[in-house]
């Protein structure tokens, strides 16, 4: 989802590749509705505060209600957001966006290409910084402490909130070293000539750590006989488990998974699916899925995402998908545009 040490952005995380993001193209509204009303509209009109309306070619017309957005759980929130805006120089990428994600639960977000998925992922552990031009406005607090403020420490809130990335993006090393970089470059553990002669060596402590992330990912079974082997040899859904188990080595309490099963065989995305649904139990999860079946299969709830990245919808998944609220979310969800 330890933040609030100064120190330098430059560091980078072990579960992200900033070479390999892709950013997602901000959409532009088309069309905004008049505010005028009938007589007969009024009552609605009124329920509607501060309701806007963007369409797109094949979306109905409809005005956005504040109780299509809110959904109510048990405990308290992993992340809490509020009003957040998000521009790209002078295009608005986000708007107005506040929503409350529940921890140790599956949260999908859907919509179509442009609406805003992949920036809100990012704003989860400020991965935007990194990106030129990008302006974030609004609150985002992770265990009631936000860390959009000064002095927050971005290497340590990105080790507790790890990023999937929609490529598998191992590291040219072996698959042993892949899952021990992280743990080795924060300093959690030692090895090589230098910690042996000072009787510092963590190799045993490295091991067992490979081995359990490895098991966490589901991936011991089909690799412990190779640990030395280059990670890139692996196959390609094999390669997005080793980057969920580098993940996992740091650590995290949440992990943002940007389209994680795009790029795979429906037999890898199978098992991509199923290690979600089980890192639920100890991990927050958030996802970006263009899949809607998918988000259907493994998410407690599912936020959605429309024109002008605007959140129009977000519940209970089998609420959301079964009975939306929203005449756009129903039409996007049945294919009329999308």
């Amino acid at each position: 989802m330890s933040e609030t040490t100064p120190t330098s952005e430059t560091d980078r995380t072990t579960t992200e590749e900033p070479d390999r993001e892709t950013t997602e193209e901000p959409n532009q509204t088309t069309t905004e509705e008049p505010n005028q009303t009938t007589t007969a509209e009024s009552t609605e009109a009124d329920d509607s505060t501060n309701a806007t309306t963007h369409t797109t070619t094949g979306e109905a017309d409809e005005r956005v209600r504040e109780e299509w957005r809110e959904y109510e759980f048990a405990g308290k929130p992993k992340f809490a957001v509020e009003d957040l805006d998000v521009h790209y120089g002078d295009d608005h990428a986000l708007q107005g966006v506040s929503i409350e994600i529940p921890e140790n639960s599956v949260t999908a977000l859907i919509g179509p290409s442009g609406c805003g998925k992949s920036t809100f992922l990012r704003c989860l552990n400020r991965m935007n910084d990194r990106i030129k031009g990008a302006r974030v406005d609004g609150s985002v607090r992770i265990d009631g402490r936000e860390i959009y403020q000064d002095g927050v420490n971005l290497v340590e809130l990105r080790k507790r909130v790890g990023m999937v990335f929609q490529s598998p993006n191992p590291f040219p090393k072996s698959i042993r070293e892949n899952v021990a970089y992280g743990p080795a470059k924060h300093g959690d553990i030692e090895t090589g000539l230098l910690a042996r002669l000072l009787g510092r060596s963590d190799e045993a402590a490295r091991d067992r750590l490979v081995e359990e992330c490895l098991r966490d990912a589901a991936l011991w079974e089909e690799v412990n006989d190779r640990l030395e082997d280059n990670a890139l040899g692996l196959s390609g859904g094999q390669q997005q488990r080793l980057c969920i188990a580098r993940c996992l080595s740091v650590d995290p309490e949440v992990i943002l998974m940007d389209e994680p099963a795009s790029a795979l065989d429906p037999i890898a995305t199978a098992r991509i699916e199923d290690l979600i649904e089980q890192l639920s139990e100890e991990y927050t999860v958030v996802i970006v899925t263009h899949n809607m079946q998918q988000a259907a299969r493994i998410s407690d709830q599912t936020a959605v995402f429309l024109t002008g990245g605007e959140l129009v919808e977000y519940g209970d998944t089998d609420q959301v998908f079964e009975d939306p609220r929203s005449e756009r979310v129903e039409d996007y969800i049945t294919g009329k545009f999308g």
